[in-house]
């Protein structure tokens, strides 16, 4: 009698179509969710009338639930290390992808900074500009009023993070530290709270998928994401920095030390 097919007896032709489908399903599947979550996250904006006062700090906590829902759309596992801290702070962190707002916003209740451009874009733009997103346009001169901006949320108790690398990575290392807007906590006399992410595959290294750098556009590397395994991405917050007694220039070079001996020790702890 003749034997069913098993998996190493299908031709390469059929692999292919069933890789294909597989493929195209899962995508579909995470499109699907992805667009009920967007459309969740415009409910959240418009049902507590979030846009009438978009940095209230009160708001983080609906900016972190739709964070973690993002995550999930999206296949990744947030992995926190240690204790997230609460306490009014200048948030920073190290840079890999679009990826991370979701990743930092599911572990801690914090605003984010962006580029001016994604206040731009279709759907997303105006979500995040509901959620509190501050945008700036780097090397306009825009920096100082986003620091003054700041420093005003920071005097009122609103956490906010932002990427100092001004730039994405591959997530091996830390690239060059630009600390002006870290005057912000000097003036509002808060602290700094550095934190580091990395995103681990499930064969136990660095994903080579999730770092948005390149040539790529945002477009194809949304649609590489949605078709990706799923990964883990590791949250480490770093002992909170104290602005006493420092400059901008001593500040950023102690963030710069911090991040990067941060995320030496993360990757030690995480990569098979």
């Amino acid at each position: 009698m003749p034997q069913p097919q098993t998996n190493a007896t299908i031709p390469s032709n059929a692999k292919k179509k069933l890789n294909l489908f597989s493929k195209t399903f899962l995508y579909t599947k995470k499109l699907v969710k992805g667009t009920s979550v967007v459309s969740e996250g415009f409910y959240l904006v418009f049902r507590h009338q979030l846009y009438k006062d978009p940095n209230n700090s009160n708001n983080t906590r609906y900016v972190q639930y739709f964070c973690r829902r993002l995550a999930d759309v999206f296949n990744v596992d947030v992995h926190v290390h240690g204790e997230i801290p609460r306490e009014p702070a200048l948030w920073v962190s190290n840079h890999i992808s679009w990826l991370d707002i979701a990743v930092l916003g599911s572990g801690a209740r914090i605003f984010f900074l962006a580029k001016a451009e994604i206040e731009k874009w279709p759907i997303l733009g105006t979500l995040a500009k509901g959620g509190g997103t501050l945008f700036i346009q780097r090397g306009s001169g825009d920096s100082i009023r986003i620091r003054e901006q700041i420093a005003e949320f920071l005097k009122h108790d609103v956490p906010v993070l932002f990427f100092p690398e001004a730039t994405t990575t591959d997530g091996t290392k830390v690239k060059k530290v630009h600390g002006r807007i870290l005057g912000a906590a000097i003036e509002a006399k808060k602290p700094v709270q550095a934190c580091v992410i990395c995103y681990v595959n499930q064969e136990g290294k660095l994903d080579s998928v999730v770092p948005f750098i390149g040539e790529t556009t945002f477009v194809d590397h949304v649609q590489a994401v949605l078709e990706m395994p799923k990964v883990t991405a590791h949250l480490k917050a770093l002992p909170a920095i104290s602005v006493e007694g420092h400059t901008v220039e001593s500040l950023t070079k102690l963030v710069q030390q911090q991040m990067q001996e941060g995320l030496a020790e993360l990757h030690k702890e995480v990569l098979g």
